[in-house]
């Protein structure tokens, strides 16, 4: 899986933005620079949610969290980004673009006429108003209102059957105590408070109650007639709109508000270029899993809603576990300002439980467990980890011929250390292959050298990755080809003619 290329024409600081990532380059890993300011940090996260997110209705938030402040103009269309994506047979072209949704009315109005389920008009003019791309959502959504009501319904006509037997009793206490089961039921024991002030013996409390229901009643029979009407419009529009999206290869994602009002009259809808539109959402949660963001714990992340980035300018706030619960509902999300312990203790317990496996199968243990430990070496260099035996924690030593076994404590391992012990521990566990890797500012606590260095390590640690890696580091820029290195506006390496 490969981006090769993304077209952003004007989202925040984003304006023109128009980049190619060549799929056949080697190593695939491509320094995208730019000096402070840039929009380096909102094109990834842009492109992080859209590919993620998309095909995920419980992901949807972190989109609509991005779109704050969005706006578009009369036309009522705007552009959000163009996305060419390499499956590795074809190249698959995503628009994705928030339009009014009564935008629809433009595009589709019915010229035949329209008629009902019992053959007669429609009036045009009042269909108007259920012309928009939303309709087959809304048919879905108040098919199911309807299915709720209509259960209420029969739940609310069995209760008043049941209350006339009841009343239909003679003796008063053997009626009370039929209205005391009957007052357990959880919808009766809201009816029954507002009726505790009467005794249950009397009759006055069964039909006090029996009036209660039937004006609850009256309720839902107006709402259905209501929703019934509603849909009604909305089954014969509904297959014209979802014609006009299928014949377009246009694909819903969500209708949302924008941020000055509060009507749902905002709609995200990608267009999709090159695969079928029946295969279209399966294509994007294919790409949901393929597609991962690491970014410092310090960055300000626009796809958290924007209360919780408003927290951030005051003296006390919870941004980082707001950050932390947003990690538990996208599993591409990774910060790595701080040593991962938790992360490095699963892959440990990972391991052991593959050669216990194993031992179980053949007989012999397997060799997983001591071959990370000598790969996590490898990457400390001078220094040797281990894992306490209740796997509760670890410990370092130094690796030095005549040093002795001398144990390490957190202040004499540096940030880039940790740093790049995370990372690799990220991409391990996750088996993270063939994907899309955006890495938000790496060398932040890197040496210049290990900002050089860190490109041969990502690209040794998984080669079969594409990275997209957002820098102000010449160093790291000069590991690749000058054809390797993006940039945005204000750019971070001058043009020779500028020199």
């Amino acid at each position: 899986m490969k981006l090769q290329r993304v077209q952003v024409p004007d989202f925040r600081v984003l304006k023109n933005v128009d980049i190619s990532f060549e799929k056949d380059f080697v190593p695939n890993i491509f320094p995208l620079g730019s000096q402070n300011g840039g929009g380096k940090s909102t094109l990834l996260q842009l492109i992080f949610v859209l590919l993620h997110c998309s095909g995920d209705s419980e992901k949807h938030e972190f989109i609509k969290n991005m779109l704050y402040g969005f706006e578009i103009d009369d036309s009522g269309k705007g552009v959000l980004a163009a996305i060419d994506i390499w499956d590795g047979e074809k190249t698959v072209n995503l628009e994705f673009s928030v339009y009014r949704d009564s935008y629809a009315q433009e595009l589709l109005i019915p010229s035949e006429k329209l008629l009902n389920h019992n053959g007669n008009d429609i009036q045009i003019q009042d269909s108007h108003e259920n012309i928009i791309f939303s309709a087959p959502k809304k048919l879905t959504d108040i098919s199911r209102k309807i299915g709720i009501i209509e259960f209420q319904i029969r739940e609310l006509s069995q209760y008043l059957t049941i209350l006339q037997g009841v009343r239909n009793i003679e003796n008063a206490e053997e009626r009370e105590n039929q209205l005391i089961r009957i007052s357990k039921n959880i919808r009766f024991r809201n009816i029954f408070s507002v009726i505790g002030y009467i005794s249950l013996k009397e009759i006055k409390a069964i039909d006090d109650i029996k009036q209660i229901i039937l004006e609850e009643l009256r309720v839902h029979q107006l709402n259905l007639k209501k929703f019934l009407k509603e849909r009604e419009k909305l089954e014969v529009l509904s297959p014209k709109i979802l014609d006009y999206l299928n014949l377009n290869k246009i694909f819903y994602i969500f209708s949302y508000s924008d941020s000055i009002s509060n009507s749902q009259d905002r709609v995200l809808l990608c267009n999709i270029h090159n695969i079928q539109i029946e295969k279209s959402e399966s294509f994007l949660n294919m790409l949901s899993n393929k597609i991962f963001i690491a970014a410092p714990t310090t960055q300000v992340f626009l796809f958290l809603a924007q209360d919780t980035r408003k927290i951030l300018f005051k003296q006390q706030n919870n941004y980082q576990s707001q950050v932390q619960k947003s990690k538990s509902k996208l599993p591409g999300f990774f910060t790595y300002d701080f040593f991962a312990v938790n992360l490095l203790i699963d892959i440990f317990k990972s391991a052991r439980d593959k050669d216990f496996k194993q031992a179980i199968e053949t007989g012999d243990y397997g060799n997983n467990y001591q071959k990370l430990v000598n790969e996590l070496n490898q990457i400390l260099l001078n220094k040797k980890i281990n894992i306490n035996p209740d796997l509760s924690g670890f410990t370092f030593k130094l690796d030095k011929p005549g040093w002795g076994d001398i144990e390490l404590y957190p202040e004499d391992l540096s940030h880039g250390e940790l740093k790049r012990l995370s990372i690799y521990a990220w991409i391990k566990y996750n088996i993270i292959e063939d994907s899309i890797v955006l890495i938000d500012e790496i060398e932040n606590g890197f040496h210049p050298d290990w900002q050089y260095q860190i490109i041969k390590d990502i690209a040794e640690w998984a080669p079969k990755n594409q990275y997209i890696i957002s820098t102000h580091s010449y160093e790291l820029c000069q590991a690749v080809t000058p054809a390797h290195v993006k940039e945005l506006e204000p750019r971070l390496i001058k043009q020779e003619s500028e020199s």
